[in-house]
This record gives C-alpha cells, sequence and structure tokens, in this order.
C-alpha cells in the first residue's frame, strides 16, 4: 500500500492535491491542512439480499422514546429521545455541554437503562467528581475515557447500551486513518461509524461537539445532514443561564428552545422563560417594549431595547444591532424615515435583545420600529403593553402565525393591552385569547404609533 498526501479543507471537507490559500469551495483561507490517505486495493462490495415491504407491514416500535426527567430538554427533542437516533449537540468551551448530557445519562440509568458515557477530554476521576454533585446514583452507568474509536465499538457492542454519550466528537480517531484527530476525514469516519451503530442496534447516541470562532459546528457539513438532530448550547459564561435550541430534528418542531439556569446542582430547566427573561426589565424607561414571538411552538415574550443618541460622527451615523438581523433592522429604519417622516440621518441608533437571546421572526419587526421611536421621542411605552406584527415596504402591518398562543402567553405574564395586525383579529384562537384583554388590530405603522403615542 502506497500512501499519498492530500489537503482537505477543515471548514468544508474539499480535497486538492496541492496546498492553496483560499479553499475554492467555501473561499476560507488558510484551512487546507496536509493529511495522508492510505491508497487500499478496491474490494468487492456484496451487498446483502433485501426485498422493498409495503407500508402497511411495517411494524411500529413499541417504545419509540426515551423520556428525561428534564421536562425542558424532552420538549426541544420533540418529546424525548427517539430510539436508534443520533444527536449532535454544539456549544463553546466550558458552557456546559459534559453537564447536560451527564445529567440527561443520569436520568435514563435511574429508569433502568444502560448507559455508556465514552469521554475522550475528561479522566474518570473528574467524570466522578462531577457526578457527585450531580447527584449520579446507582443506575447501570458505564463510563470509558478512550479515543480510540475501535476500541469504543467494541465495547459498545459488548455492553450492548441503550443510551451512547461520545464526549467528544473531535477526539476520537479511527487508526483506519493517518490524519490526526479532530480533523475531517476523522469526524466524518467517527461520525459515520457511530451512526451505522446506532441504527443497526437501536441504540441513541449523542455527539458533542465544538463550535468555531465564528459560531458555527466545527467539521464538514455533511455530518450535520448525517445526524437526525442537531441541538445548539449557547449562553455567556458569565451568567447563569444557558440556551439550548434545536437547528435540525427529523423527530419534531424544529427552533424549540429551552433554557437552564447553571446551579451548584448541575443545570435546573425554567419552566417560565418569558418571566425569567422579563425580570430586570426597567419601569418608565424610553426606548423599551415586549415583543410576543415564537421560538418553535413556544410562545416567547422578550425585551427589546433601543437607544437612539446624537452621532459624533456628522454623516455617518452608526447601527448596532444585538439578537436582531442588521440588515432587517436598517431595512425597518429605512421605512420609518420614508413612510413616517422621522430622520435619523444625524442618530446613532443601538438595537438589543435583552437577555441575550436571538430574534430571527419578522414579528418582531413592529416591536423594533415602536422601541426605535419611543427612545427617539423619550417617550414610555405603557408598561403593560406588548406588540407584534410584520411590518412590509409600504407600511403595512402583517399577520402573523399563532396569534392565539401570543395573547395567551401576554394575558399570563400580566400584559392587558395588545397591539396586533389587524388580520390576526379574524381567527377564532384569537379571539378566545383576547377574552378578557385590550386587543388593538392596526393596519398600519402610522396607526401603531398614533396608537401608542
Amino acid at each position: 500500500m502506497k500512501d499519498k498526501s492530500v489537503f482537505i479543507c477543515q471548514s468544508c471537507g474539499y480535497q486538492s492535491p496541492k496546498w492553496l490559500g483560499r479553499c475554492p469551495s467555501c473561499n476560507e483561507w488558510s484551512s487546507l491542512v496536509e493529511e495522508l490517505e492510505e491508497q487500499r486495493p478496491a474490494a468487492e462490495v456484496s451487498f446483502p439480499e433485501t426485498e422493498p415491504t409495503l407500508y402497511r407491514d411495517i411494524k411500529a416500535a413499541e417504545k419509540q422514546r426515551l423520556h428525561l426527567r428534564m421536562e425542558e430538554f424532552d420538549k426541544v427533542l420533540g418529546g424525548g429521545v427517539v430510539l436508534g437516533s443520533l444527536v449532535l449537540i454544539g456549544g463553546e468551551p466550558g458552557i456546559g455541554k459534559s453537564t447536560l448530557l451527564l445529567q440527561a445519562s443520569r436520568d435514563f440509568a435511574e429508569q433502568g437503562e444502560t448507559v455508556l458515557y465514552i469521554s475522550g477530554e475528561e479522566s474518570l476521576e473528574q467524570i466522578k467528581l462531577r457526578g457527585d454533585r450531580l447527584g449520579v446514583g446507582e443506575g447501570r452507568l458505564f463510563l470509558l475515557a478512550e479515543t480510540n474509536l475501535e476500541r469504543v465499538l467494541a465495547q459498545a457492542e459488548r455492553v450492548q447500551p441503550r443510551i451512547l454519550v461520545v464526549d467528544s466528537v473531535q477526539t476520537i480517531y479511527s487508526s483506519k486513518l493517518t490524519s490526526s484527530p479532530g480533523t475531517i476525514s476523522q469526524v466524518r469516519e467517527v461520525a459515520h461509524q457511530i451512526f451505522r451503530l446506532a441504527k443497526k442496534n437501536q441504540i441513541s447516541s449523542f455527539l458533542i461537539g465544538h463550535i468555531t470562532k465564528e459560531g458555527s459546528l466545527a467539521g464538514p457539513k455533511s455530518l450535520e445532514h448525517m445526524v437526525d438532530v442537531v441541538l445548539l448550547f449557547e449562553g455567556e459564561r458569565d451568567h447563569s443561564y444557558r440556551v439550548l435550541r434545536a437547528l435540525k430534528n427529523r423527530f419534531g418542531p424544529v427552533s424549540e428552545l429551552a433554557v437552564f439556569e447553571m446551579a451548584a446542582g448541575g443545570l435546573q430547566a425554567i419552566s417560565n422563560p418569558s418571566e425569567f427573561f422579563l425580570r430586570e426589565r426597567p419601569a418608565e424607561e424610553a426606548g423599551s417594549v415586549v415583543v410576543c414571538t415564537l421560538k418553535g411552538t413556544r410562545p416567547l415574550l422578550v425585551e427589546i431595547q433601543a437607544l437612539v443618541s446624537d452621532t459624533l460622527f456628522a454623516g455617518n451615523p452608526r447601527r448596532m444591532t444585538i439578537g436582531l438581523d442588521h440588515f432587517r433592522s436598517s431595512m425597518l429604519l429605512a421605512l420609518v424615515e420614508k413612510r413616517i417622516g422621522f430622520g435619523f440621518g444625524s442618530q446613532d441608533i443601538y438595537l438589543n435583545v435583552a437577555g441575550g437571546l436571538t430574534i430571527d421572526e419578522p414579528a418582531a419587526d413592529l416591536a423594533v420600529i415602536v422601541a426605535v421611536v419611543s427612545s427617539l421621542k423619550n417617550k414610555v411605552v405603557p408598561p403593560d403593553v406588548a406588540v407584534f406584527g410584520e411590518v412590509g415596504l409600504s407600511g403595512e402591518v402583517r399577520s402573523v402565525s399563532q396569534p392565539g398562543l401570543r395573547l395567551k402567553e401576554a394575558r399570563s405574564l400580566g400584559f392587558r393591552t395588545l397591539i396586533l395586525p389587524k388580520g390576526n383579529l379574524a381567527g377564532p384562537d384569537a379571539m378566545e385569547a383576547a377574552a378578557d384583554l385590550q386587543v388593538i388590530g392596526v393596519d398600519n405603522v402610522r396607526q401603531a404609533l398614533k396608537v401608542l403615542f
């Protein structure tokens, strides 16, 4: 066998026979790394004899999902862990990924399931210390400190676990490949072999992945396509709360969200995230407005803050956004200038979603405009008012999905006045949810601002 050297892009997996400064596939600079690939003789491939099966003849498994004590984690997964599924969890170092999955392993073991936890980064003594703090009991939880893929697979075949956790996929390597752990070829091979193991033996598997400096999951994009569920665990390490959200889910709604608080005894689920994120909202302050948004199937009340101040750079005012799409926010500011007549040419504008969340749905458009005008005019939005609605380029306020859920969430937290698109008032769900609320339907932005200011 003869080894040959190839250069593989560590962002997208593109291969080149020579080094290139810039990847022609993903345009990343200095991302091609030299790896050795063995040339193996082509083997004869034999396929097992299989026949197609009628849909009505396929029998569903008796127990499709396994449930955890952490109901918020269950909800993000779509109602529990599906047997034979492969889940990828990504997050920054130290954010709590290992803590989250050790707590999940504890819950599974307490239900009588066999769990195999593979650690490629920590020793068994370190995991034991964390487990004692998290209250890990006497269940069938097996720990293995190993980085060799073949040994991991051999132990999985011997133990026959129902749950397999790999921490992390970048530290495991296959001895069949000569490249270093964490490279594109190694990550792809490790994920592929664990995927085959999970589907063959109906083992629910979790892979912990690293995050790049841009905030995306490290490794090839094919890794995200291979797994069944992609979860992102994020938050500020200086804050106590963490947010777990689904980026992909073959077994449930995507963009589902759960909020946890890091405590001495581990991660504690927050059952009412809206109340949690609004608990420190300042009273009687201009530029603050509450929006009713949706994360997956969950309604969430979030505070949007705006600060409009005179610029120090004449002719070049600053526009900064945190938690909102920058380009959409700029479009909304241009709309206010054109349709309403406010001028922002000499104003710096800062927009922020309080609590560190990210809002990417158009239902927050009206709230962004209201917050900016409130700060510009220095007029306070009443604290019991919440708004939602998509805004078009003509200034019209368009209907959004699930108005009934948004209204019920606002009512449960004490909000009494809701400003929403007039088109959302026609639905029976919205009318039922708005029984004891003052609901004001608006057709355009000018009408909404007239009602508030």
